[in-house]
Protein backbone atom coordinates (compact mmCIF):
# COMPACT_ATOMS: atom_id res chain seq x y z
CA UNK A 1 0.00 0.00 0.00
CA UNK A 2 2.77 2.39 0.77
CA UNK A 3 4.64 1.30 -2.18
CA UNK A 4 1.41 1.93 -4.29
CA UNK A 5 1.02 5.64 -2.55
CA UNK A 6 4.73 6.42 -3.12
CA UNK A 7 4.10 5.98 -6.62
CA UNK A 8 0.87 8.02 -7.44
CA UNK A 9 2.39 10.71 -5.58
CA UNK A 10 5.62 10.20 -7.81
CA UNK A 11 3.32 10.27 -10.87
CA UNK A 12 1.16 13.38 -9.79
CA UNK A 13 4.52 15.12 -8.96
CA UNK A 14 5.73 14.55 -12.35
CA UNK A 15 2.69 15.39 -14.46
CA UNK A 16 2.53 18.54 -12.44
CA UNK A 17 5.94 19.59 -13.25
CA UNK A 18 5.42 18.55 -16.77
CA UNK A 19 2.45 20.85 -16.71
CA UNK A 20 4.42 23.47 -15.01
CA UNK A 21 7.30 23.11 -17.88
CA UNK A 22 5.09 24.18 -20.46
CA UNK A 23 4.56 27.53 -19.00
CA UNK A 24 6.32 30.66 -20.47
CA UNK A 25 7.56 29.00 -23.66
CA UNK A 26 10.22 30.59 -25.73
CA UNK A 27 10.20 29.44 -29.36
CA UNK A 28 13.06 29.76 -31.79
CA UNK A 29 11.98 30.15 -35.22
CA UNK A 30 15.21 30.15 -37.53
CA UNK A 31 14.06 30.88 -40.90
CA UNK A 32 15.88 31.47 -44.44
CA UNK A 33 15.54 35.39 -44.00
CA UNK A 34 16.73 35.14 -40.00
CA UNK A 35 15.81 34.44 -36.80
CA UNK A 36 12.67 35.11 -34.77
CA UNK A 37 12.00 34.56 -30.47
CA UNK A 38 8.50 33.93 -30.47
CA UNK A 39 6.64 33.87 -26.97
CA UNK A 40 3.79 31.35 -26.56
CA UNK A 41 1.10 32.38 -24.30
CA UNK A 42 0.41 30.58 -21.18
CA UNK A 43 -3.37 32.01 -21.43
CA UNK A 44 -4.04 29.59 -25.06
CA UNK A 45 -2.83 26.52 -23.52
CA UNK A 46 -4.22 23.91 -26.14
CA UNK A 47 -2.55 26.32 -28.81
CA UNK A 48 0.73 26.97 -27.12
CA UNK A 49 1.29 23.04 -26.22
CA UNK A 50 0.15 21.86 -29.79
CA UNK A 51 2.67 24.17 -31.23
CA UNK A 52 5.04 23.19 -28.49
CA UNK A 53 4.59 19.33 -29.55
CA UNK A 54 4.65 19.53 -33.60
CA UNK A 55 8.00 22.14 -33.06
CA UNK A 56 9.57 19.49 -30.61
CA UNK A 57 8.76 16.81 -33.10
CA UNK A 58 10.28 18.49 -35.83
CA UNK A 59 6.87 18.96 -37.87
CA UNK A 60 7.33 22.54 -39.37
CA UNK A 61 10.88 22.21 -40.38
CA UNK A 62 11.56 22.75 -43.74
CA UNK A 63 8.15 24.08 -44.53
CA UNK A 64 7.72 27.16 -46.76
CA UNK A 65 5.84 30.72 -45.78
CA UNK A 66 3.73 29.51 -48.82
CA UNK A 67 1.64 33.02 -48.62
CA UNK A 68 2.95 36.07 -47.78
CA UNK A 69 1.06 39.12 -48.42
CA UNK A 70 3.22 42.74 -47.77
CA UNK A 71 1.56 45.36 -45.09
CA UNK A 72 -0.77 41.85 -43.88
CA UNK A 73 1.22 38.55 -42.76
CA UNK A 74 2.93 35.71 -43.90
CA UNK A 75 1.53 31.85 -42.91
CA UNK A 76 3.52 29.19 -42.80
CA UNK A 77 2.81 25.48 -41.48
CA UNK A 78 0.92 23.89 -44.50
CA UNK A 79 3.28 20.60 -43.89
CA UNK A 80 2.44 19.43 -48.08
CA UNK A 81 4.50 22.76 -48.28
CA UNK A 82 7.84 20.71 -47.65
CA UNK A 83 9.47 20.22 -51.11
CA UNK A 84 6.50 21.54 -53.07
CA UNK A 85 6.64 22.24 -56.70
CA UNK A 86 6.84 26.06 -57.66
CA UNK A 87 3.05 25.47 -59.29
CA UNK A 88 1.86 22.85 -56.29
CA UNK A 89 -1.71 24.62 -54.55
CA UNK A 90 -0.46 25.36 -51.43
CA UNK A 91 -2.46 25.99 -47.95
CA UNK A 92 -4.42 22.77 -47.24
CA UNK A 93 -2.59 20.77 -45.13
CA UNK A 94 -2.33 19.59 -41.73
CA UNK A 95 -1.65 17.25 -39.09
CA UNK A 96 -5.54 16.24 -39.54
CA UNK A 97 -7.00 17.50 -36.43
CA UNK A 98 -8.23 21.46 -35.30
CA UNK A 99 -7.70 22.62 -31.94
CA UNK A 100 -10.73 24.48 -30.34
CA UNK A 101 -10.64 28.38 -30.59
CA UNK A 102 -8.85 30.20 -27.55
CA UNK A 103 -9.68 33.51 -28.38
CA UNK A 104 -9.14 36.00 -25.78
CA UNK A 105 -9.83 39.27 -27.29
CA UNK A 106 -9.09 42.10 -26.09
CA UNK A 107 -5.72 41.27 -24.01
CA UNK A 108 -4.24 39.36 -26.93
CA UNK A 109 -4.94 41.14 -30.45
CA UNK A 110 -3.34 41.13 -33.92
CA UNK A 111 -0.65 44.09 -33.39
CA UNK A 112 2.65 43.45 -35.36
CA UNK A 113 4.34 40.40 -34.38
CA UNK A 114 1.52 38.41 -33.31
CA UNK A 115 1.54 34.88 -33.42
CA UNK A 116 -2.04 33.85 -34.86
CA UNK A 117 -3.95 30.29 -35.98
CA UNK A 118 -5.32 30.19 -39.96
CA UNK A 119 -8.84 27.99 -40.04
CA UNK A 120 -11.43 27.69 -42.35
CA UNK A 121 -14.13 30.62 -42.90
CA UNK A 122 -17.35 31.01 -40.52
CA UNK A 123 -19.28 29.52 -42.99
CA UNK A 124 -17.54 26.14 -42.57
CA UNK A 125 -16.58 26.32 -39.32
CA UNK A 126 -18.96 28.72 -37.11
CA UNK A 127 -17.32 27.67 -33.62
CA UNK A 128 -13.81 29.15 -35.24
CA UNK A 129 -11.79 26.11 -34.53
CA UNK A 130 -8.03 26.57 -35.24
CA UNK A 131 -6.17 24.59 -38.19
CA UNK A 132 -3.85 21.76 -36.61
CA UNK A 133 -0.59 23.29 -37.71
CA UNK A 134 -1.08 26.71 -39.67
CA UNK A 135 -0.39 29.59 -38.46
CA UNK A 136 0.06 33.64 -39.43
CA UNK A 137 2.33 36.29 -38.35
CA UNK A 138 0.91 39.36 -38.65
CA UNK A 139 2.89 42.54 -40.01
CA UNK A 140 0.17 44.99 -40.55
CA UNK A 141 0.52 48.62 -40.71
CA UNK A 142 0.00 51.96 -39.10
CA UNK A 143 -3.27 52.32 -38.84
CA UNK A 144 -5.13 56.29 -38.50
CA UNK A 145 -8.06 57.36 -36.84
CA UNK A 146 -9.82 57.26 -40.15
CA UNK A 147 -8.52 53.69 -40.80
CA UNK A 148 -10.33 52.98 -37.57
CA UNK A 149 -13.67 54.56 -38.18
CA UNK A 150 -13.76 51.91 -41.11
CA UNK A 151 -13.07 48.81 -38.78
CA UNK A 152 -16.01 49.83 -36.77
CA UNK A 153 -18.42 50.14 -39.57
CA UNK A 154 -17.69 47.02 -40.91
CA UNK A 155 -18.35 45.68 -36.85
CA UNK A 156 -21.55 47.07 -37.26
CA UNK A 157 -22.50 45.44 -40.60
CA UNK A 158 -21.65 42.31 -39.89
CA UNK A 159 -24.09 42.58 -36.60
CA UNK A 160 -26.77 43.77 -38.42
CA UNK A 161 -25.92 40.68 -40.93
CA UNK A 162 -26.14 38.63 -38.10
CA UNK A 163 -29.35 40.00 -36.66
CA UNK A 164 -30.84 40.11 -39.96
CA UNK A 165 -30.38 36.17 -40.72
CA UNK A 166 -31.48 35.11 -37.29
CA UNK A 167 -34.63 37.56 -38.32
CA UNK A 168 -35.23 35.66 -40.93
CA UNK A 169 -35.73 32.61 -39.40
CA UNK A 170 -38.54 33.89 -37.27
CA UNK A 171 -39.88 34.36 -40.51
CA UNK A 172 -39.06 31.37 -42.37
CA UNK A 173 -42.79 29.97 -42.28
CA UNK A 174 -44.67 33.16 -43.23
CA UNK A 175 -42.08 33.78 -45.96
CA UNK A 176 -42.64 30.08 -47.55
CA UNK A 177 -46.46 30.59 -47.69
CA UNK A 178 -46.26 33.92 -49.74
CA UNK A 179 -43.57 32.44 -51.99
CA UNK A 180 -45.93 29.29 -52.31
CA UNK A 181 -48.74 32.16 -53.22
CA UNK A 182 -46.75 34.38 -55.43
CA UNK A 183 -47.89 37.42 -54.02
CA UNK A 184 -45.04 39.49 -54.83
CA UNK A 185 -46.72 42.61 -53.32
CA UNK A 186 -47.30 40.65 -49.70
CA UNK A 187 -43.07 39.25 -50.28
CA UNK A 188 -41.85 43.32 -50.71
CA UNK A 189 -44.10 44.65 -47.68
CA UNK A 190 -42.99 41.43 -45.37
CA UNK A 191 -38.85 42.46 -46.37
CA UNK A 192 -39.89 45.94 -45.51
CA UNK A 193 -41.22 44.43 -42.15
CA UNK A 194 -38.34 42.17 -41.58
CA UNK A 195 -35.66 44.94 -42.40
CA UNK A 196 -37.83 47.89 -40.04
CA UNK A 197 -37.19 44.76 -37.43
CA UNK A 198 -33.54 44.26 -38.00
CA UNK A 199 -32.95 47.90 -37.43
CA UNK A 200 -35.12 47.86 -34.21
CA UNK A 201 -33.09 45.42 -32.71
CA UNK A 202 -29.88 46.85 -33.84
CA UNK A 203 -30.45 49.90 -31.41
CA UNK A 204 -30.30 47.71 -29.02
CA UNK A 205 -27.07 45.59 -29.87
CA UNK A 206 -23.79 47.33 -27.85
CA UNK A 207 -21.62 49.32 -30.41
CA UNK A 208 -18.51 47.89 -30.86
CA UNK A 209 -15.25 50.06 -30.22
CA UNK A 210 -11.61 49.28 -30.61
CA UNK A 211 -10.27 49.93 -26.73
CA UNK A 212 -7.92 53.20 -26.57
CA UNK A 213 -4.89 51.21 -25.88
CA UNK A 214 -5.55 49.06 -29.11
CA UNK A 215 -6.25 51.67 -31.01
CA UNK A 216 -2.91 53.57 -29.78
CA UNK A 217 -0.59 50.14 -30.60
CA UNK A 218 -2.08 49.93 -34.13
CA UNK A 219 -1.49 53.57 -34.16
CA UNK A 220 2.17 53.30 -33.22
CA UNK A 221 3.54 49.74 -34.08
CA UNK A 222 0.79 48.37 -36.38
CA UNK A 223 -1.36 45.22 -36.90
CA UNK A 224 -4.69 44.09 -38.97
CA UNK A 225 -7.09 45.27 -36.28
CA UNK A 226 -9.93 43.81 -38.88
CA UNK A 227 -8.93 40.48 -37.83
CA UNK A 228 -9.52 41.13 -33.97
CA UNK A 229 -12.05 38.60 -31.71
CA UNK A 230 -12.04 36.50 -34.85
CA UNK A 231 -8.99 34.09 -34.84
CA UNK A 232 -6.81 33.16 -32.12
CA UNK A 233 -3.90 34.88 -31.38
CA UNK A 234 -1.75 32.78 -29.12
CA UNK A 235 1.79 34.22 -29.01
CA UNK A 236 3.55 37.25 -30.03
CA UNK A 237 7.45 37.89 -31.98
CA UNK A 238 9.73 39.07 -28.88
CA UNK A 239 12.73 39.51 -30.90
CA UNK A 240 13.01 40.03 -35.01
CA UNK A 241 10.29 41.77 -35.90
CA UNK A 242 12.74 42.94 -38.70
CA UNK A 243 12.42 39.51 -40.07
CA UNK A 244 9.30 39.44 -40.68
CA UNK A 245 9.42 42.90 -42.92
CA UNK A 246 11.98 40.69 -44.52
CA UNK A 247 9.67 37.86 -45.84
CA UNK A 248 6.80 40.23 -45.97
CA UNK A 249 8.90 41.98 -49.00
CA UNK A 250 9.18 39.34 -50.96
CA UNK A 251 8.16 39.09 -54.56
CA UNK A 252 5.31 36.91 -54.92
CA UNK A 253 3.17 35.22 -57.83
CA UNK A 254 -0.02 33.09 -57.94
CA UNK A 255 -1.97 32.51 -54.73
CA UNK A 256 0.87 34.95 -52.83
CA UNK A 257 3.19 32.55 -52.41
CA UNK A 258 6.92 33.88 -52.75
CA UNK A 259 8.58 33.54 -56.32
CA UNK A 260 12.00 32.39 -54.37
CA UNK A 261 11.44 29.74 -51.67
CA UNK A 262 11.06 31.31 -48.47
CA UNK A 263 11.07 29.01 -45.22
CA UNK A 264 11.35 27.53 -42.02
CA UNK A 265 14.97 25.89 -41.19
CA UNK A 266 14.01 25.07 -37.99
CA UNK A 267 11.88 25.61 -34.74
CA UNK A 268 13.84 25.20 -31.08
CA UNK A 269 11.74 25.28 -27.85
CA UNK A 270 14.41 27.16 -25.57
CA UNK A 271 12.43 26.50 -22.49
Amino acid sequence: MKILLTTILALALFASCSQQSKEGVMILMETSKGNMKIKLYDETPKHRDNFVKLAEEGFYDSLLFHRVINDFMIQGGDPESRSAKPDAMLGNGGPGYQVPAEINYPKFFHKKGALAAARTGDNVNPEKKSSGSQFYIVQGKPFTDEGFKGIEKRYEDMKRQQVFYKTLEEYKDSLQKIQESGDNEAFMNMRVRIEEEVEKKMTKEPKQTIPEDIKEVYRTLGGVPHLDDNYTVFGEVVEGLEVIDAIAGVETGAADRPVEDVYIIKMKVLN
